[in-house]
Formats: structure tokens, sequence, C-alpha cells
């Protein structure tokens, strides 16, 4: 189904259905348009965690025990 055709049926629907699928496709736009600026964030960032050890010190501990001094 080609743009037009999918047009075409949206409009046949009622109004509020219609403001519903509006709302539901920026939804999804939004949630993609995040992913795809943390997807190029962490890629111009890799070359740095994987040279630079002040970025990774922390990553040393992730597996010891951590306990809650009272």
């Amino acid at each position: 189904m080609g743009t037009k055709e999918i047009i075409n049926e949206i409009q046949k629907l009622p109004v509020d259905k219609r403001l519903l699928v509006v709302e539901r496709t920026m939804r999804s736009i939004r949630k993609q348009k995040v992913v795809n600026q943390m997807t190029i964030a962490a890629e111009k960032l890799h070359e740095d965690y994987k040279t630079d050890s002040e970025l990774t010190q922390f990553t040393n501990i992730d597996f010891e025990n951590f306990y809650e001094a009272r």
C-alpha cells in the first residue's frame, strides 16, 4: 500500500480515530528520532571508550559486591 492509499484510508476514519493515528505516528517518529540520536552519540564515543582509560575506570568494579555503609 502506497502513501496515497494510506492517506485515503485514514481520511475515511472518524475524526477521533484519525487523531489517534496521528498521535501514535508522531510518538513513533519521536521515539525513532531519540534512538537515532543515541546511536549516533554512542558511535561517536565508541573509540574514546576503547582508548581512554579514564572513561572506563569504574567498569573494573562492576562485578564486585557492593555494600552500603551505614
